[in-house]
């Protein structure tokens, strides 16, 4: 075979690995399209859904377009709660009955600063913590203090040890020098 015939055969394989691939990507291509496509019609059903249910509570009878918690009219009225006031113009209104009426809004900032700004602290000093805990200064005296630590309760161990050692010692004597008497008094 000569040299021209084998480039010639390499360019083919190449091409027909390309092939390959780019019908294999096609066919990838197909599927994510047809799922994209099953997703936005789902998501379109949702919101159509949606737009009747909306569309039922504003026409049901009752609902009102104030944004402030109403109380009982006559007997057996409902009473309607309305937590938020999101998507209405203005600033919100606090129903006149409220314990908090006269308090003013807490800004977004502040109650952002609260609930990020102390667990970001806490992690902070947490991380200070366990950075000075493993600086070379505390392990070396956790290490020092260790082994003074072992070093007293070894001496301690001896101590008790040889105490030990010198009240059996002691018993032992004692029941001999009682052994030794009765066998005196035994003979006499």
């Amino acid at each position: 075979m000569s040299t021209a015939a084998v480039a010639t055969l390499a360019v083919a394989a190449v091409l027909l690995v390309l092939g390959c691939v780019l019908l294999v990507l096609f066919g990838l291509l197909v599927r994510e399209r047809r799922t994209t496509r099953e997703l936005l019609e789902a998501a379109q059903a949702r919101v159509t859904g949606l737009e009747s249910r909306i569309a039922e509570l504003e026409a049901s009878p009752g609902s009102g377009s104030d944004s402030t918690a109403r109380t009982p009219g006559a007997a057996g009225a409902p009473m309607e709660y309305v937590i938020t006031t999101a998507g209405t113009a203005g600033p919100p209104a606090v129903p006149a009955d409220s314990a908090d009426a006269g308090a003013a809004p807490v800004p977004d900032r502040l109650v952002l600063s609260a609930t990020v700004g102390e667990p970001l602290v806490k992690a902070a000093a947490f991380g200070y913590a366990v950075r000075r805990a493993l600086s070379p200064e505390s392990r070396n005296r956790i290490r020092f203090a260790m082994g003074r630590e072992v070093r007293r309760v070894r001496k301690q161990r001896r101590r008790d040890d040889r105490r030990a050692a010198r009240e059996a010692r002691a018993a032992r004597v004692a029941r001999h020098a009682g052994n030794d008497s009765s066998a005196r008094g035994a003979a006499a």
